[in-house]
């Protein structure tokens, strides 16, 4: 499981006014819930940028004034024009109680469709499953090598491990391989010349009128 250290300052006053100066500060306000309530604090910036810009799952290592627990980042709210991050929610991981988390999907194999020439689209990249923190995984898969030009592959392909439960319907596609234009073109145009040859051999091989 990839971890990430994390350590907050604890904040003594919440409210407009007080994040408006926390801030202004340079720091941006942060929630932590879980079911002992809510514990509001602080971070840097330069602290949690590994942490909101990647793909990778990780379960945040979190310290509060010197108490350390583990917590899973929920929510990032970013400013309308400037896109900088005004607001984290993480949700605290309680040992023995189920969370619902978004986890990464990842493809694996080559499909026959993509070595056809067709070209690899997935539609969807997180999952939401719901699973008790001792069975939490980085990442999901789907096997993607039998999936043919045209064809796609669904929820229901997903790879799902023990103790885990996809909160998304089965018949979801997750990922296509798409024929591209020139090889539809390519198809049309066989399928065209199919025709007329048929036509024309049909002309020369009917019978005289009679006279």
């Amino acid at each position: 499981m990839n971890t990430f250290q994390l350590s907050g300052e604890p904040r003594t006053a919440t409210g407009k006014k007080a994040t408006k100066a926390d801030r202004a500060a340079g720091k941006i306000p942060c929630v932590a819930y879980g079911r002992s309530g809510a514990e509001h604090f602080t971070v840097n910036p330069s602290d949690v940028r590994k942490l909101v810009f990647t793909g990778v799952f990780q379960v945040v290592d979190l310290t509060l004034g010197g108490k350390a627990q583990q917590a899973i980042l929920k929510d990032v709210q970013y400013h309308p024009t400037t896109e900088a991050i005004e607001h984290i929610d993480f949700v605290k991981v309680d040992e023995g109680h189920q969370i619902k988390v978004e986890i990464p999907l990842r493809t694996k194999g080559v499909s026959e469709g993509v070595k056809a020439g067709g070209r690899l689209v997935q539609s969807v990249r997180k999952l939401k499953v719901k699973t008790d923190p001792s069975k939490l995984v980085d990442e999901l898969f789907v096997d993607i090598t039998k999936l043919k030009l045209g064809d796609a592959i669904r929820v229901r392909d997903v790879e799902v491990p023990e103790g885990i439960s996809i909160m998304a319907n089965g018949a979801v596609p997750v990922a296509m391989v798409e024929v591209p234009r020139a090889l539809r073109s390519a198809e049309t145009a066989a399928l065209k010349e199919g025709d007329a040859g048929a036509e024309e051999g049909g002309e020369e091989g009917a019978e005289a009128p009679a006279e």
